[in-house]
């Protein structure tokens, strides 16, 4: 069967499949820039979509090979709604065509390509419709569900498109009675533009795909970045900040305290008896008093200030407040240690010596400050060694 094209319209099936090739064009050229297994589906089913228009279209001379070649376009319009389904699916993970997809569906390709034989094409117009719009209205939902993992808008332009496309099957299934009938021919036009808009969603959704990649590869490149920035800056045995981190911070704090008036001081501690222990009992026992003191500095400290490891058994705390406070802090700091089950389960003798400095708002040097601080450090042991 067949309708006859005449020279003053075009026939929508013609059309159709015209149009279904440019899209699997379209779509190969994105495929060659975006390997993804979705595409390819998509590929599959605006291929079955011409085949099933192509098929259909040509006026036979046996009316029953007519009937026989619209049974089969009803069959590649099932498939390619199918196909569609698998798509969705396609873009998360790689479905698995099993073989039994195969059985399944040849006893319909069977009836709709022989019934017709002996019942005439109206035994695959209504069926035919009927599965093309559960087949489509499936794969609109699908895209719906891949909506809310993936917010793509072009998802939900294809899932739109998909439900529409199978309202418009089922009016044809329930609302005309033959596939020679005028509203075919409407119907036909109706659905080129969704399945247009469908195409659209497809290109839409690639893009957006595209731009989603782009965005996580750019987080994942940041975190990366974060995360050498942080083993470039962090010492790596204690876990304090090395110096380093201090030369990129120091010029933006001696800022902020010159802007704002904050008070801010210098904190220089250093661990006693550090070199006998390495000597005496090995490098190894020396990280493990490091390790231990630095721990317990960082959970005694501020977030908002900051602890360097300067160097050997040194570290610095920059400390946001004023000289008198510091010292304050700085004396509240070593008799915490001097109390605590981590210095019992050190070596013995090891303990804190402190110096404080306060940073004055118009600081442009920091390294006087920190000797001034150092010495003041070394004072403190002195006075230590004279009580033992």
């Amino acid at each position: 069967m067949g309708i006859t094209p005449t020279p003053a319209s075009v026939d929508p099936r013609l059309l159709t499949g015209a149009a279904a090739l440019v899209i699997v064009a379209l779509l190969l050229l994105v495929y060659f820039y975006r390997r993804r297994h979705y595409i390819l589906f998509w590929i599959a089913g605006w291929l079955l979509i011409a085949a099933a228009m192509f098929v259909s279209y040509p006026k036979y001379t046996n009316e029953q090979a007519g009937w026989m070649a619209y049974g089969v376009s009803q069959f590649l319009g099932i498939a390619s709604a199918l196909v569609f389904v698998l798509s969705a699916d396609a873009y998360r993970t790689r479905p698995r065509v099993r073989q039994l997809y195969g059985v399944m569906l040849l006893p319909v390709l069977l009836w709709f390509a022989l019934a017709p034989l002996p019942l005439g094409p109206g035994a695959a117009f209504a069926p035919g419709h009927v599965l093309i719009a559960g087949a489509l209205a499936s794969a609109g939902v699908a895209h719906f569900i891949l909506v809310r993992h993936v917010r793509l808008f072009g998802a939900l332009v294809i899932g739109f498109s998909m439900l529409g496309l199978a309202g418009s099957n089922l009016w044809m299934a329930l609302g005309v009675p033959e596939p020679d009938d005028a509203g075919v021919r409407t119907a036909t036009f109706f659905t080129l533009g969704l399945y247009l808009v469908a195409a659209l969603g497809m290109q839409l959704m690639t893009f957006e795909d595209m731009t989603y990649e782009l965005r996580v590869t750019n987080r994942d490149l940041e975190a990366a970045q974060a995360e050498l920035r942080d083993l470039v800056t962090t010492d790596a045995l204690t876990g304090c900040r090395n110096r380093r981190f201090f030369d990129e911070v120091i010029g933006r704090e001696l800022e902020r305290h010159r802007r704002y008036n904050i008070p801010l001081s210098l904190l220089f501690a250093d661990v006693n008896r550090f070199k006998a222990i390495n000597d005496t009992l090995g490098h190894e026992a020396g990280d493990h008093v490091l390790q231990q003191v630095a721990a317990f500095i960082l959970r005694r400290v501020r977030e908002a200030d900051y602890v360097f490891r300067w160097g050997g058994d040194e570290f610095v705390v920059l400390i946001s407040c004023g000289e008198e406070e510091a010292l304050r802090k700085g004396a509240d700091l070593q008799a915490a240690f001097a109390k605590s089950s981590k210095a019992a389960a050190l070596p013995q003798g090891v303990g804190l010596s402190i110096g404080v400095t306060e940073i004055p708002p118009e600081t442009r040097d920091i390294m006087p400050l920190v000797k001034e601080a150092d010495e003041r450090m070394y004072a403190d042991k002195k006075r230590a060694k004279r009580r033992r």
